[in-house]
């Protein structure tokens, strides 16, 4: 018998798509038809990954460095983690506390799987990250949208987190810098956050992949405000390596073994010649960190001005990330609409913002991991577009 659609499982059949990856085959289908498409759909550094980080990586492979590590991570790379957040956070985080991953993605796997049961409750801001509800719905849980608004900077309503509270809430999840925003959370905010988790006896769920992307100062991590928290971190965006898959978990003692565990049935471990381009990485490529940071800022400062010159609304400047969340609704309501009308008519791939939630409808989030260059080139095409279509 054929299979059909009635034999895939309800939790395959009810999973959302991840849209921006939709976006991104459709746009390759586009290039590979020989149109030229202006990427700025994800976030994907154009950037080299660091030569030291590379030179690493061959060095360990042509020693040997190919076979499984232990599951939780070499003890070289948690080291240089625990280090990383000794000297930039002034925490202490004990390497026994760390989880090293395949990505930042997989993390999120173990914290959830290691923290719900079913109907357990997570808090998420409206808009977030997609992949944030989906682990959370995956395993069984429920994740519970909190709104936050541009003319506010995205920042949650303490009052309204509080309100979100059940006896069934087991953490609030934070991005910050964020995800699709740019947004980068004042301490007093993490702090306020912090509060609640403890007075709630909650967790906090904290992805800080975007830290060292923060153009208006140091980024915080949550650790230095609560213990009652998860880090979520990795190398793919303020290192440039996406594709080398590597992140990691940092995660109360108790958790730390049962998130191993999961480690060991679903991942093994992580590539052991990347985890010493990662030690690598932690370790010696801050210069080149920097270098690159000053790139995206430049590329931000130009941005944001155009996109509001063609008519777009940039109520809240982003000042982390490679993001900027426009409002369109000059353009039209329909995130997901206009995104594909200005994919097929204009060429230039953008992110539609209901991929991260109802609240962020009628946004387009746009990626400034590409040149300036592409930059101008896409803005020059999204004006041209939005004339047309004003005139149509």
């Amino acid at each position: 018998m054929e299979p059909t659609s009635e034999h895939v499982s309800k939790r395959a059949t009810a999973i959302r798509p991840f849209v921006v990856m939709d976006v991104v085959a459709r746009a390759k289908e586009l290039a590979a038809m020989g149109h030229d498409v202006v990427r700025l759909e994800i976030g994907d550094p154009d950037l080299p990954t660091p030569a030291v980080i590379t030179r690493a990586a061959e060095e360990a492979m042509e020693q040997g460095d190919t076979g499984y590590t232990q599951s939780a991570g070499l003890p070289t790379l948690r080291q240089a983690i625990s280090a990383h957040y000794s000297t930039s956070y002034g925490v202490t985080v004990d390497p026994e506390d760390i989880v090293v991953s395949q990505g930042t993605s997989p993390a999120m796997l173990l914290v959830f799987g290691a923290l719900l049961d079913p109907g357990d409750e997570v808090i998420v801001s409206d808009p977030c990250y997609p992949a944030y509800p989906n682990y959370v719905n995956f395993l069984g849980g429920v994740p519970v949208p909190v709104r936050v608004r541009a003319e506010e900077g995205f920042r949650f309503r303490p009052d309204e987190v509080r309100a979100a509270i059940t006896p069934r809430t087991r953490a609030i999840m934070v991005n910050s810098p964020c995800n699709p925003t740019g947004t980068v959370l004042p301490a007093e905010d993490l702090a306020e956050l912090a509060a609640i988790a403890e007075e709630h006896d909650i967790w906090i769920v904290s992805d800080e992949i975007y830290h060292g992307l923060d153009f208006s100062g140091r980024s915080r991590s949550i650790l230095e405000f609560t213990d009652r928290a998860f880090v979520l971190n990795g190398f793919s965006k303020v290192y440039a390596m996406t594709g080398w898959r590597l992140g990691y978990l940092i995660a109360p003692r108790p958790f730390v073994r049962p998130c191993e565990k999961i480690q060991q049935n679903f991942f093994l471990c992580a590539n052991h010649f990347v985890q010493v381009a990662g030690t690598v990485a932690l370790t010696t490529a801050q210069a080149e960190v920097a270098r690159m940071r000053e790139i995206y800022d430049e590329r931000r400062r130009y941005l944001v001005p155009a996109l509001r010159d063609i008519g777009l609304t940039v109520a809240c400047e982003p000042t982390g990330a490679f993001y900027v969340f426009a409002d369109a609704r000059s353009w039209g309501s329909d995130s997901l609409e206009l995104s594909r009308r200005i994919l097929e008519e204009a060429f230039v791939s953008t992110a539609p913002g209901i991929d991260f939630g109802p609240g962020g409808e009628g946004f387009l989030r746009f990626s400034y991991a590409t040149s300036l260059e592409r930059l101008a080139e896409g803005v020059s095409r999204l004006g041209a577009w939005s004339r047309e279509h004003a005139q149509g």
